[in-house]
């Protein structure tokens, strides 16, 4: 066999997050200005990027936050769409936000258009049904310091 192999698999999308709360349990949401919901801090991992070195560059991109994310707390398989390719998505624990960083927030208004803390049922008032139970898993996760396999959102245990 020549050449490499593994350069003919297929390749998958891979996105990262981290969930963020504050000192009452309520996590952080952004509403980005190219979609029409919200989600939560994160986004695309760049080629030869780590997906937590992305939850760090993005926070920083996104929040003007320096945040070091702790443990994984979901890997989502999301299946192909009409208008998007297979990926996998992973949230990290991005830990609780003293009030000191949140005052810190800064959004590129090119990118975001604002931010919010939402409770677990106004997060799925905001969010589409697959961030939803993304979130509503990373909650869960952290709270029985586990990790949760999700395909579509959906617990594949």
């Amino acid at each position: 066999m020549t050449g490499d192999y593994t350069a003919t698999l297929p390749r998958k999308r891979m996105g990262a997050g981290a969930l963020l709360t504050d000192d009452r349990g309520r996590v952080l949401l952004v509403e980005p200005t190219y979609q029409p919901y919200f989600e939560i801090p994160g986004g695309a991992v760049e080629a030869g990027e780590s997906p937590r070195a992305a939850v760090v560059r993005e926070l920083d991109e996104e929040l003007g936050l320096t945040v070091r994310p702790g443990r994984l707390l979901v890997v989502d398989w999301v299946p192909p769409r009409p208008d998007r390719t297979e990926g996998l998505m992973m949230v990290f624990d991005g830990g609780m936000l003293t009030p000191a960083q949140t005052g810190r927030i800064r959004l590129p208004a090119d990118e975001l258009r604002g931010w919010a803390w939402c409770t677990e049922r106004e997060a799925a008032e905001r969010l589409p049904g697959l961030l939803a139970r993304r979130i509503s898993a990373a909650l869960t996760a952290r709270a029985d310091e586990s990790v949760a396999y999700l395909e579509d959102g959906f617990s594949a245990a």
